[in-house]
C-alpha cells in the first residue's frame, strides 16, 4: 500500500447525471481543499488487505499534498512541476515530472484542470450510501486503474473507490473537509531530507 498514491500519480459520453453534475460543481467551487482521510485497500474478495490514514490538501491546479500519518509515514507532494514522494521508513524520496505523473489518473480528477472529458468518461453511477456516486473511467489505456468512483454528499467529495487491473479496490473516505481553505504555499513545496536516497525517474 505504500506505493498507492504513487500508482496514483502514474495513473458512453457524459450521462444526465446528479454525480457528474456533482463533481462539475465541486471542483468549479473548490479551488483549495484540505480533508482528513482513512484509506483501506481490498483485495479481489474484498477482504481488507491494509488499512492508513492522514491529511490531504490540493490546490489546483496541479498541487496537492498527501501526509500519511498511521499506521506508517510517507508524503507524496505535487508542487506544480514535480511529483514528490517520500518514504519516511526507507528515507527515501521518489521525484518525477509531475505532467507525466498526472495524465489520465485519479489525482488528475482532483487537482488537475477542469478539462475532465478529455481523459475519463464520466456516467453517473446512482444513489448507494445516502451519497450520488460518478464513474470515470480513464481514456488511455496506459493507466494501473481501470476504473474510479466518486461520491458526493452534503460536505461535498466524501468517499472514492478506484479498482486496479489486478482487482484490487481502494476505498478513500475523507471527514474534517474545509473547502478554499487558505493554503500556506510552502505546504506545496518538498526539500529531501538531508541523507535521504533521492530517486528521479
Amino acid at each position: 500500500m505504500r506505493n498507492f498514491l504513487l500508482l496514483l500519480c502514474l495513473l458512453p459520453a457524459l450521462a444526465s447525471a446528479a454525480g457528474t453534475d456533482a463533481l462539475k460543481m465541486f471542483l468549479g467551487q473548490s479551488q483549495t481543499l484540505k480533508a482528513r482521510f482513512a484509506q483501506t485497500v481490498l483485495d479481489r474478495n474484498l477482504k481488507p488487505l491494509q488499512k492508513a490514514q492522514g491529511v490531504m490538501q490540493f490546490s489546483r491546479p496541479g498541487k496537492f499534498r498527501w501526509d500519511y500519518q498511521k499506521p506508517y509515514e510517507q508524503v507524496i507532494v505535487g508542487d506544480g512541476s514535480k511529483l514528490w514522494i517520500y518514504d519516511k521508513d526507507l528515507n527515501q524520496v521518489t521525484v518525477r515530472k509531475l505532467d507525466q505523473a498526472l495524465g489520465a489518473s485519479p489525482a488528475a480528477l482532483l487537482a488537475g484542470s477542469n478539462d475532465l472529458e478529455r481523459d475519463f468518461t464520466l456516467s453517473n453511477s446512482g444513489v448507494r450510501d445516502g451519497l450520488d456516486w460518478l464513474d470515470a473511467v480513464p481514456k488511455s489505456r496506459d493507466t494501473v486503474f481501470e476504473r474510479v468512483r466518486m461520491g458526493f454528499g452534503k460536505s461535498g467529495l466524501e468517499a472514492m473507490e478506484l479498482r486496479d487491473q489486478f482487482g484490487q479496490v481502494t476505498v478513500i473516505t475523507f471527514s474534517d473537509v474545509e473547502r478554499n481553505p487558505r493554503i500556506a504555499a510552502d505546504v506545496f513545496r518538498f526539500t529531501p531530507p538531508q541523507g535521504a536516497d533521492v530517486i528521479s525517474e
